[in-house]
């Protein structure tokens, strides 16, 4: 993805008057095109010295994997320098969500993920972010569907990436561009507080969402280490200066790992926690790594659903269309990197 500045300037210096950097950008944010030979409403020769200077598309797909349903797919990307990174597509009924990577790895190293295992490589920039949403708009035009919904929560904190990060949410809500609605945008983040109190400040209307795992410091600490620099308390107090901000929920992610988790205890601490408006909880299934958790039974997951919401906690059990196909943060590129098949690991997307 190339964006507007960068187009103009390059044209300009082909001679070339203001309006056609316009029509050279509407080809790659909404004809979605590869190729600048493909750019029809520009001169052949414009074309071929663009081509010559720049590359519409910053990634290359190294593999795919589909679920048998068809509703999750999953591209393995290669940057320009070779580092792995992965974004998913989510078909619904009458939605198409594309889960976005902000970083190649991850230097948070949750117990439970395999963007942690993998390591921080680098974190991407806006464009490479950007790249992963127009690949899925091209496969889904050959279906004769949009994406409705672009989250970040792919590999990586993207508090911990934040200018480029909300450089691409730009991008994508940009009206002359991609034009996708700023409220149909959600940033996830672990817990950086920093982040939030910035994030309430964006003019841009997007959705927040904090990763959450445990309701304990206790617990946290295990599970997610960077909860020892931003305990639960300072967590939950910029999420209240977040809506107090913006007047905007804050969705509350919760991967459950059943005897750890999902106690009775874990449950009155959420219920405390979230006595509050405009939150939502949102519970997530794990999938196993061979590690010391286990994947819920659909009983366990009942139990605590029902526990919470005899509480008054608002929670809903998300579906995971992508356990089949190595679509939880981070699995693929481990796979590739490590050289070795893994197993489905806690499903992020």
């Amino acid at each position: 993805m190339i964006d507007l500045p960068t187009l103009a300037a390059a044209l300009a210096e082909l001679g070339e008057p203001p309006y056609r950097a316009a029509q050279a950008y509407r080809a790659l944010t909404r004809d979605l095109i590869t190729d600048f030979a493909d750019v029809t409403t520009l001169p052949r020769t414009t074309r071929a010295a663009l081509a010559r200077r720049l590359r519409p598309v910053g990634l290359r797909p190294a593999q795919t994997l589909a679920a048998r349903r068809g509703d999750a797919v999953k591209t393995l990307f290669a940057a320009a320098d070779g580092v792995p990174l992965e974004a998913v597509l989510m078909r619904y009924r009458e939605r198409a969500t594309v889960c976005v990577s902000t970083q190649a790895g991850c230097a948070v190293n949750c117990a439970f993920c395999a963007s942690g295992r993998l390591g921080l490589r680098r974190s991407l920039d806006a464009a490479e972010m950007v790249d992963q949403v127009l690949h899925f708009a091209r496969l889904l035009r050959e279906e004769g569907r949009h994406i409705t919904n672009v989250v970040f929560m792919g590999m990586g904190e993207p508090f911990l990436n934040y200018e480029q990060t909300l450089e691409a949410c730009r991008l994508l809500n940009d009206p002359v561009g991609f034009a996708l609605a700023a409220r149909a945008i959600s940033v996830s983040t672990v817990g950086v507080v920093p982040g939030i109190d910035r994030f309430a400040a964006e003019p841009l209307q997007l959705n927040l969402a904090v990763s959450l795992h445990a309701a304990t410091d206790a617990l946290r600490d295990r599970l997610v280490p960077l909860n020892r620099r931003y305990p639960l308390d300072g967590i939950f107090a910029a999420c209240e200066r977040y809506v107090a901000a913006t007047r905007r929920k804050v969705l509350f992610e919760y991967v459950v790992l059943p005897g750890v988790n999902d106690g009775a205890d874990q449950a009155a601490a959420l219920a405390k926690r979230l006595r509050r408006k405009l939150c939502h909880l949102n519970l997530i299934a794990y999938n196993e790594t061979g590690g010391p958790f286990r994947r819920p039974s659909a009983a366990e997951l009942a139990a605590f659903k029902g526990r919470l919401e005899k509480t008054g906690v608002s929670c809903t059990l998300r579906r995971s269309p992508g356990a089949t196909i190595d679509a939880a943060c981070g699995q693929l590129a481990l796979r590739t990197v490590e050289g070795a098949p893994t197993t489905p690991v806690a499903d992020g997307c």
